[in-house]
């Protein structure tokens, strides 16, 4: 009976360890799920997607689509900057709960996990307004396009796309665009949305329209919390219903060249 006694406390106690430390196996002690306030990661240097005002707050897409997620799960949220190059930093190091503006990636999900895709994007090319030797990605060869840091855009022409363009390096989009004015560059580059979020800031600037890549723009996670990925899905899954999203394109994408015709929700990576 002693023994009987003795292995029942020890299980107890094992059981209050486990809730403790890591929530019994449910995920629930680090889940996104059990705070009340959400830290999310924001790009604050690219115009309608994440811009941190002079005032330090932000705007944008992302800004907007972030707020709609966490009042989904009943969640408070509060932003901090996000460059391209500390993304996944901020989440390891567990100083963001949540990072927008991540493309899918395969060396990337060995890392993370990605809720959504919350937006599908495609690889597209600006440039001067002057310019009509650029009318593809093909045209590229030759030529200096804009390298941000941790952005992987120009790796996605010069690698993937075998395309022998000149990476210049950057540490921003603004600077890619004083490079762009200045002609020390002949092209930037990437995600269309950041594309159409710079022409509507800047003038003398035109989208190529010439898609040449699918980029899955996902909600970046820290691993094993199954049960936070599935309920920022489902969140998503009803912002595309209720037609949050094509307004939420429409409202900061409006007039810049972006196709705007169809905005459909895409298939989910799954957690």
């Amino acid at each position: 009976m002693g023994m009987v006694v003795r292995a029942r406390r020890l299980i107890a106690v094992g059981l209050v360890g486990c809730a403790v430390l890591v929530g019994c196996g449910s995920g629930r002690g680090s889940s996104i799920l059990g705070k009340g306030t959400l830290l999310v990661g924001v790009r604050p240097d690219l115009p309608g997607i994440g811009m941190r005002r002079a005032d330090g707050r932000f705007e944008g897409l992302d800004v907007d689509v972030a707020r709609y997620l966490a009042g989904r799960l009943g969640k408070d949220v509060r932003f901090v900057a996000a460059l391209a190059s500390d993304r996944e930093t901020l989440l390891l190091e567990g100083r963001a709960d949540l990072v927008l503006t991540f493309s899918v990636m395969p060396e990337r999900k060995r890392r993370l996990t990605f809720a959504g895709p919350y937006y599908l994007a495609y690889q597209d090319i600006l440039v001067r307004d002057d310019e009509r030797g650029i009318r593809g990605v093909r045209d590229l060869k030759g030529r200096r396009i804009c390298d941000v840091a941790g952005a992987r855009a120009a790796v996605r022409v010069t690698e993937e796309r075998r395309v022998a363009a000149v990476p210049v390096p950057a540490k921003s989009y603004d600077e890619c665009m004083a490079m762009l004015r200045d002609r020390r560059i002949d092209a930037i580059t990437t995600n269309d949305t950041i594309l159409a979020g710079l022409k509507a800031r800047h003038g003398g600037v035109r989208i190529l329209n010439a898609r040449f890549g699918e980029r899955r723009t996902a909600v970046g996670m820290r691993r094993n919390d199954p049960d936070g990925c599935e309920a920022v899905n489902r969140a998503i899954t009803q912002m595309y219903q209720d037609g949050t999203m094509p307004k939420l394109m429409h409202k900061w994408f409006a007039d810049t060249g972006l196709d705007l015709s169809t905005v459909a929700i895409p298939q989910f990576e799954g957690c």
